[in-house]
Protein backbone atom coordinates (compact mmCIF):
# COMPACT_ATOMS: atom_id res chain seq x y z
CA UNK A 1 0.00 0.00 0.00
CA UNK A 2 1.35 3.65 -0.93
CA UNK A 3 0.95 6.84 0.58
CA UNK A 4 -0.62 9.62 -1.83
CA UNK A 5 1.52 12.90 -1.66
CA UNK A 6 0.15 16.29 -2.47
CA UNK A 7 2.89 18.97 -3.04
CA UNK A 8 2.14 22.58 -3.62
CA UNK A 9 -0.97 22.10 -5.17
CA UNK A 10 -2.40 24.91 -6.39
CA UNK A 11 -6.05 26.14 -8.68
CA UNK A 12 -6.61 29.37 -10.10
CA UNK A 13 -9.44 30.43 -12.19
CA UNK A 14 -8.87 33.51 -13.16
CA UNK A 15 -7.97 36.02 -10.51
CA UNK A 16 -9.61 33.38 -8.00
CA UNK A 17 -7.17 31.60 -6.32
CA UNK A 18 -10.02 28.57 -5.27
CA UNK A 19 -6.63 26.46 -4.05
CA UNK A 20 -3.70 27.88 -2.38
CA UNK A 21 -0.12 25.68 -2.27
CA UNK A 22 -1.71 22.94 -0.22
CA UNK A 23 0.86 19.99 0.46
CA UNK A 24 -0.14 16.80 2.50
CA UNK A 25 0.97 13.36 2.85
CA UNK A 26 -1.92 10.90 3.27
CA UNK A 27 -0.84 7.71 4.89
CA UNK A 28 -1.62 4.53 3.09
CA UNK A 29 -5.07 2.72 5.42
CA UNK A 30 -5.73 6.08 6.92
CA UNK A 31 -8.84 7.74 7.25
CA UNK A 32 -8.34 11.57 6.25
CA UNK A 33 -11.11 14.32 6.52
CA UNK A 34 -10.98 17.90 4.51
CA UNK A 35 -13.47 19.66 6.76
CA UNK A 36 -14.96 23.26 5.79
CA UNK A 37 -17.21 25.41 4.49
CA UNK A 38 -19.19 25.59 0.98
CA UNK A 39 -16.66 27.40 -0.94
CA UNK A 40 -13.37 26.30 1.02
CA UNK A 41 -11.41 24.80 -2.08
CA UNK A 42 -12.22 20.73 -0.46
CA UNK A 43 -14.01 19.50 -4.17
CA UNK A 44 -11.69 21.40 -5.99
CA UNK A 45 -8.64 19.19 -4.01
CA UNK A 46 -10.75 16.36 -4.41
CA UNK A 47 -11.52 17.05 -8.15
CA UNK A 48 -7.50 17.39 -8.88
CA UNK A 49 -6.73 14.10 -6.56
CA UNK A 50 -8.99 12.36 -8.88
CA UNK A 51 -7.49 14.01 -11.96
CA UNK A 52 -10.90 15.20 -13.16
CA UNK A 53 -9.58 18.84 -12.93
CA UNK A 54 -5.94 20.25 -13.75
CA UNK A 55 -3.65 21.96 -11.00
CA UNK A 56 -1.94 25.54 -11.79
CA UNK A 57 0.71 24.08 -10.63
CA UNK A 58 1.88 21.31 -8.16
CA UNK A 59 2.52 17.92 -8.21
CA UNK A 60 0.41 14.30 -6.72
CA UNK A 61 1.84 11.44 -6.97
CA UNK A 62 0.50 7.36 -5.38
CA UNK A 63 3.80 5.71 -4.44
CA UNK A 64 6.16 5.89 -7.54
CA UNK A 65 2.70 6.41 -9.90
CA UNK A 66 2.45 10.02 -11.11
CA UNK A 67 -1.04 11.39 -11.54
CA UNK A 68 -1.12 10.96 -15.13
CA UNK A 69 -0.62 7.13 -14.97
CA UNK A 70 -3.56 4.77 -16.13
CA UNK A 71 -2.61 2.32 -13.45
CA UNK A 72 -3.10 5.37 -10.47
CA UNK A 73 -6.51 5.85 -11.55
CA UNK A 74 -7.23 2.45 -11.21
CA UNK A 75 -6.44 2.48 -7.77
CA UNK A 76 -8.88 4.99 -6.81
CA UNK A 77 -13.09 5.00 -6.22
CA UNK A 78 -14.68 8.12 -6.06
CA UNK A 79 -18.59 9.05 -5.03
CA UNK A 80 -19.27 12.34 -6.72
CA UNK A 81 -21.79 14.74 -4.86
CA UNK A 82 -23.97 14.31 -8.27
CA UNK A 83 -24.43 10.70 -9.08
CA UNK A 84 -23.00 9.34 -12.09
CA UNK A 85 -25.30 5.70 -12.50
CA UNK A 86 -28.23 5.53 -14.81
CA UNK A 87 -31.90 6.44 -13.24
CA UNK A 88 -34.02 4.26 -15.67
CA UNK A 89 -31.86 1.22 -15.03
CA UNK A 90 -31.93 -1.65 -12.32
CA UNK A 91 -29.60 -1.52 -8.93
CA UNK A 92 -28.29 -4.38 -10.66
CA UNK A 93 -27.98 -3.35 -14.26
CA UNK A 94 -25.66 -0.29 -13.10
CA UNK A 95 -23.63 -2.38 -11.20
CA UNK A 96 -22.97 -5.00 -14.18
CA UNK A 97 -22.26 -2.01 -16.81
CA UNK A 98 -20.15 -0.19 -13.74
CA UNK A 99 -18.10 -3.70 -13.59
CA UNK A 100 -17.72 -4.31 -17.59
CA UNK A 101 -15.27 -1.33 -17.37
CA UNK A 102 -12.93 -3.18 -15.57
CA UNK A 103 -10.37 -5.58 -16.76
CA UNK A 104 -10.93 -8.31 -13.49
CA UNK A 105 -14.26 -7.57 -11.20
CA UNK A 106 -14.37 -10.29 -8.44
CA UNK A 107 -17.93 -11.32 -8.28
CA UNK A 108 -17.64 -12.68 -4.56
CA UNK A 109 -16.50 -9.01 -3.92
CA UNK A 110 -19.55 -8.01 -5.54
CA UNK A 111 -22.02 -9.95 -3.29
CA UNK A 112 -19.71 -9.16 -0.19
CA UNK A 113 -20.31 -5.21 -1.03
CA UNK A 114 -24.07 -5.35 -1.83
CA UNK A 115 -24.66 -7.49 1.37
CA UNK A 116 -22.35 -4.95 3.36
CA UNK A 117 -23.94 -2.31 2.05
CA UNK A 118 -27.73 -3.62 2.21
CA UNK A 119 -28.59 -3.27 -0.90
CA UNK A 120 -29.96 -7.13 -1.46
CA UNK A 121 -33.98 -5.91 -0.86
CA UNK A 122 -33.66 -3.31 -3.80
CA UNK A 123 -31.08 -4.85 -6.16
CA UNK A 124 -34.03 -5.22 -9.08
CA UNK A 125 -35.73 -2.16 -8.95
CA UNK A 126 -34.50 0.79 -10.63
CA UNK A 127 -31.94 3.36 -9.16
CA UNK A 128 -34.15 6.69 -9.91
CA UNK A 129 -36.94 4.64 -7.65
CA UNK A 130 -34.45 4.65 -4.62
CA UNK A 131 -34.11 6.80 -1.47
CA UNK A 132 -31.61 9.56 -0.99
CA UNK A 133 -29.81 6.90 1.32
CA UNK A 134 -30.29 3.64 -0.79
CA UNK A 135 -28.77 5.80 -4.03
CA UNK A 136 -25.45 6.92 -1.85
CA UNK A 137 -24.84 3.16 -0.69
CA UNK A 138 -25.59 2.27 -4.06
CA UNK A 139 -22.69 4.75 -5.47
CA UNK A 140 -20.57 3.64 -2.73
CA UNK A 141 -20.94 0.38 -3.78
CA UNK A 142 -20.18 1.45 -7.68
CA UNK A 143 -16.99 3.33 -6.34
CA UNK A 144 -15.33 0.08 -4.55
CA UNK A 145 -16.50 -2.75 -6.65
CA UNK A 146 -12.40 -3.08 -8.70
CA UNK A 147 -11.23 -3.15 -5.00
CA UNK A 148 -9.50 0.13 -5.06
CA UNK A 149 -6.65 1.12 -2.47
CA UNK A 150 -8.56 4.58 -2.04
CA UNK A 151 -11.91 5.64 -1.83
CA UNK A 152 -12.54 9.38 -1.97
CA UNK A 153 -16.26 10.89 -0.83
CA UNK A 154 -17.01 13.65 -2.01
CA UNK A 155 -20.02 15.26 0.56
CA UNK A 156 -21.52 11.48 0.89
CA UNK A 157 -23.66 12.43 3.46
CA UNK A 158 -25.82 15.57 2.62
CA UNK A 159 -29.56 15.44 3.01
CA UNK A 160 -29.08 11.46 4.29
CA UNK A 161 -30.52 10.90 7.56
CA UNK A 162 -28.46 9.51 10.67
CA UNK A 163 -29.80 6.11 10.52
CA UNK A 164 -28.11 5.84 7.09
CA UNK A 165 -24.79 7.98 7.90
CA UNK A 166 -24.42 5.29 10.30
CA UNK A 167 -24.98 2.64 8.36
CA UNK A 168 -22.62 3.60 5.54
CA UNK A 169 -19.87 4.78 7.98
CA UNK A 170 -20.07 1.60 10.22
CA UNK A 171 -19.70 -0.46 7.07
CA UNK A 172 -16.60 1.66 5.61
CA UNK A 173 -15.01 0.94 9.14
CA UNK A 174 -15.45 -2.61 8.60
CA UNK A 175 -13.26 -2.69 4.84
CA UNK A 176 -11.07 -0.04 6.72
CA UNK A 177 -9.79 -2.82 8.92
CA UNK A 178 -10.36 -5.87 6.31
CA UNK A 179 -8.45 -4.69 3.36
CA UNK A 180 -6.62 -1.66 4.21
CA UNK A 181 -8.75 0.92 2.43
CA UNK A 182 -7.68 4.42 2.92
CA UNK A 183 -10.61 7.16 3.17
CA UNK A 184 -10.80 10.90 1.95
CA UNK A 185 -13.41 12.35 3.10
CA UNK A 186 -14.76 16.36 2.24
CA UNK A 187 -17.37 17.27 4.50
CA UNK A 188 -19.04 20.06 6.79
CA UNK A 189 -20.88 17.63 8.96
CA UNK A 190 -18.79 17.53 12.32
CA UNK A 191 -20.01 13.97 13.39
CA UNK A 192 -17.92 12.70 10.29
CA UNK A 193 -14.75 14.41 11.02
CA UNK A 194 -14.90 13.58 14.09
CA UNK A 195 -14.45 10.00 13.33
CA UNK A 196 -10.99 10.73 10.99
CA UNK A 197 -7.30 9.63 12.32
CA UNK A 198 -6.55 13.28 10.99
CA UNK A 199 -8.20 15.96 9.94
CA UNK A 200 -6.60 19.13 7.37
CA UNK A 201 -9.32 22.02 8.19
CA UNK A 202 -9.24 24.13 4.97
CA UNK A 203 -10.70 28.19 4.50
CA UNK A 204 -10.61 29.85 1.18
CA UNK A 205 -8.35 27.24 -0.29
CA UNK A 206 -5.52 27.08 2.29
CA UNK A 207 -4.62 24.73 5.22
CA UNK A 208 -5.36 26.54 8.74
CA UNK A 209 -4.87 23.62 10.37
CA UNK A 210 -3.94 19.91 10.48
CA UNK A 211 -3.37 17.52 12.96
CA UNK A 212 -5.60 14.56 14.97
CA UNK A 213 -9.10 15.22 16.40
CA UNK A 214 -7.37 15.03 19.96
CA UNK A 215 -4.53 17.38 19.44
CA UNK A 216 -6.97 19.76 17.67
CA UNK A 217 -9.60 19.48 20.12
CA UNK A 218 -6.85 19.97 23.12
CA UNK A 219 -5.74 23.45 21.57
CA UNK A 220 -8.67 24.68 19.84
CA UNK A 221 -11.69 23.27 21.79
CA UNK A 222 -12.57 23.97 25.20
CA UNK A 223 -15.53 22.56 27.23
CA UNK A 224 -17.95 24.71 27.29
CA UNK A 225 -20.04 25.25 30.42
CA UNK A 226 -23.69 26.65 30.51
CA UNK A 227 -24.65 27.78 33.99
CA UNK A 228 -28.23 29.04 35.39
CA UNK A 229 -27.19 31.36 37.96
CA UNK A 230 -29.34 32.07 41.66
CA UNK A 231 -27.36 35.09 41.44
CA UNK A 232 -25.79 36.11 38.33
CA UNK A 233 -24.12 39.27 39.07
CA UNK A 234 -22.54 37.82 41.90
CA UNK A 235 -21.46 34.27 39.43
CA UNK A 236 -20.21 36.33 37.23
CA UNK A 237 -17.80 37.96 39.81
CA UNK A 238 -17.11 34.94 41.11
CA UNK A 239 -15.79 33.39 37.63
CA UNK A 240 -13.82 36.55 37.06
CA UNK A 241 -12.17 36.67 39.99
CA UNK A 242 -10.63 32.59 39.05
CA UNK A 243 -9.81 34.51 35.73
CA UNK A 244 -12.51 33.24 33.52
CA UNK A 245 -14.18 34.86 30.40
CA UNK A 246 -18.16 34.67 30.93
CA UNK A 247 -21.04 35.68 28.92
CA UNK A 248 -24.49 36.08 30.28
CA UNK A 249 -27.62 35.73 28.12
CA UNK A 250 -29.88 37.16 31.39
CA UNK A 251 -30.93 33.32 31.55
CA UNK A 252 -27.79 31.40 31.93
CA UNK A 253 -24.14 32.04 31.93
CA UNK A 254 -21.47 30.70 29.53
CA UNK A 255 -17.66 29.59 30.18
CA UNK A 256 -14.83 27.62 28.46
CA UNK A 257 -12.38 25.63 30.22
CA UNK A 258 -9.67 23.83 29.01
CA UNK A 259 -10.14 20.42 30.88
CA UNK A 260 -12.93 18.06 32.68
CA UNK A 261 -11.24 18.87 35.59
CA UNK A 262 -11.01 22.74 35.38
CA UNK A 263 -15.09 22.63 34.28
CA UNK A 264 -15.67 20.38 37.88
CA UNK A 265 -13.62 22.73 39.52
CA UNK A 266 -15.89 25.62 38.14
CA UNK A 267 -18.89 23.64 39.30
CA UNK A 268 -17.61 22.61 42.67
CA UNK A 269 -16.46 26.62 43.49
CA UNK A 270 -19.77 27.95 42.40
CA UNK A 271 -22.41 25.53 43.32
CA UNK A 272 -24.10 27.24 45.59
CA UNK A 273 -24.56 29.98 43.15
CA UNK A 274 -26.31 27.37 40.48
CA UNK A 275 -29.22 25.81 39.80
CA UNK A 276 -28.41 23.74 37.14
CA UNK A 277 -25.67 23.56 34.36
CA UNK A 278 -24.79 21.77 31.21
CA UNK A 279 -21.77 20.57 29.91
CA UNK A 280 -20.39 19.47 26.61
CA UNK A 281 -16.69 18.81 25.33
CA UNK A 282 -15.52 21.16 22.73
CA UNK A 283 -16.33 19.69 18.97
CA UNK A 284 -15.13 20.32 15.02
CA UNK A 285 -17.43 23.31 15.27
CA UNK A 286 -15.98 25.09 18.24
CA UNK A 287 -12.28 24.30 16.53
CA UNK A 288 -13.41 25.96 13.36
CA UNK A 289 -14.97 29.09 15.09
CA UNK A 290 -11.72 29.70 16.98
CA UNK A 291 -9.18 29.34 13.70
CA UNK A 292 -11.83 31.10 11.74
CA UNK A 293 -14.08 33.16 13.56
CA UNK A 294 -17.18 31.81 12.16
CA UNK A 295 -19.18 28.58 12.10
CA UNK A 296 -18.78 25.39 9.62
CA UNK A 297 -22.45 25.82 7.20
Amino acid sequence: MADLKIQNLTKTYGAKIAVNHISMTIKAGSFVAFLGPNGAGKSTTVGMVCGLVAPTSGQISLGNLAIDATSYRAKLGVVFQDSVLDRDLSVAANLKLRAQMYAHIDPAWQQQLIAHFGLTAFVTQKYGTLSGGQRRRVDIVRALLHQPAILILDEPSTGLDIQTRRIIWETLAELRRDTGLTVILTTHYLEEAQSADFVYIIDQGTIIAADTVANLTRDYAAYQLKLTPVDAPKLLQQLQAQGLKAKSDHQTISVAVPTAQAALAVLNNCQSLLTDFECRPGDMNDIFIALTGKAVH
